[in-house]
Formats: structure tokens, C-alpha cells, sequence
């Protein structure tokens, strides 16, 4: 592993750890100016996660080089949406954007060259937080099944599911060895 790959990692995890306080400030007492404490470290992982993706199946130093661009525009998008709520006409559109946008480059990166094995791991952390999102939106239905829980909370646990992903991949993983080229049979 190239060693500047690791800080995309370690930003990953680091914005975990601010996401759950985050998230608990917000559920202490949930209003709009509290989310955007949950909502700010989230990006940070997403758009970490993107970077990493991005050094390794395309190229580090594109990914050094965009790393502080997505976190600006995760955070950016956080802030207008923020911005248009306290204004009193909420607009999601920028942060529901770049969320889809960040789980499109990730499902995308699954069709490049691995440099790295248990790289279908990707595919896990992908889905679970297609999954998470899913969850999220169908929170009331989700309830209404059986009244025991909330689409929320599933959201919480199949969002922490996603970042176990990620920390059994980098476990896991070893360079991959190059494909082995195709015999001519006709030789």
C-alpha cells in the first residue's frame, strides 16, 4: 500500500467518530441546527471514502490532489442546505447530490482494476449504504411493519455494518498479484 493512501483511511475512521457524537447530539434533542452536526463528519467519511477509492483504482496523487475538493463540497453542500433551512425554504438538493454522486464514483470504481484483494468488500460497504439510505427514507414504514423499530435506527446499525466493511477489507487485503496473461494455444 502506497503510505499516502492510509490518511484517506484514517480520515474515514476519524469522521466516524465525530458522526456518532454528532448523531447523538441531534437525537438529545432533535431539531435543524443540531443535523448539521451529524451531517458535517458524515461527508467527511463519504468523501474520504471517495478519495481512497479513487488512489486505488485510478491514481494517488489525482486522489491527494481532489481529497480536499470533496470534503469542501461535502461540507459546502451541509452548509447551503443549512443555509436554505434557516432562510425557510430547506433545499436538500446540493447534499442529496452529492451524496448519490459519492455512491455512484464508488458503485463505478467497482468495474476498475483492483490493486489490492477483498476489494469486493467495496461492493459490501456500497450496498450497506444503499441499504442505510433506503432505511432512512422509508423510515415510517419501516415502523409501521410491526411497531417495534424505526427505519432510523436500522439506518444507525446497517451504517455501522458499512464502516466494519471497510476496516475488514483494509484487515484482509494484499496487493493483487497482476492478471496472468492468456496462452496462445496456437504457439
Amino acid at each position: 500500500m502506497d503510505p499516502r493512501e492510509r490518511w484517506f483511511y484514517v480520515a474515514v475512521f476519524f469522521g466516524m467518530l465525530p458522526t456518532a457524537a454528532g448523531s447523538s447530539y441531534y437525537h438529545l434533542a432533535p431539531d435543524n441546527d443540531r443535523l448539521v452536526w451529524d451531517r458535517l463528519p458524515m461527508t467527511i467519511v463519504f468523501m474520504s471514502l471517495v478519495a481512497a477509492m479513487i488512489a486505488e483504482r485510478i491514481c494517488v496523487r489525482v486522489a491527494l490532489w481532489l481529497w480536499p475538493i470533496l470534503i469542501a463540497i461535502g461540507i459546502l453542500s451541509v452548509l447551503q442546505w443549512h443555509w436554505s433551512e434557516q432562510a425557510r425554504h430547506g433545499d436538500l438538493r446540493f447534499y442529496a447530490a452529492v451524496q448519490v454522486y459519492a455512491v455512484l464514483v464508488l458503485f463505478l470504481v467497482l468495474f476498475l482494476p483492483a490493486r489490492y484483494s477483498h476489494s469486493s468488500y467495496l461492493g459490501i460497504v456500497v450496498g450497506f449504504y444503499v441499504l442505510a439510505k433506503l432505511l432512512e427514507t422509508f423510515d415510517q414504514q419501516v415502523f409501521a411493519i410491526g411497531h417495534i423499530v424505526s427505519g432510523h435506527t436500522l439506518k444507525h446499525i446497517v451504517a455501522g455494518f458499512a464502516g466494519y466493511g471497510i476496516l475488514k477489507m483494509l484487515e484482509r487485503r494484499k496487493k493483487a498479484s497482476p492478471p496472468a496473461l492468456p496462452r496462445n494455444l496456437h504457439a
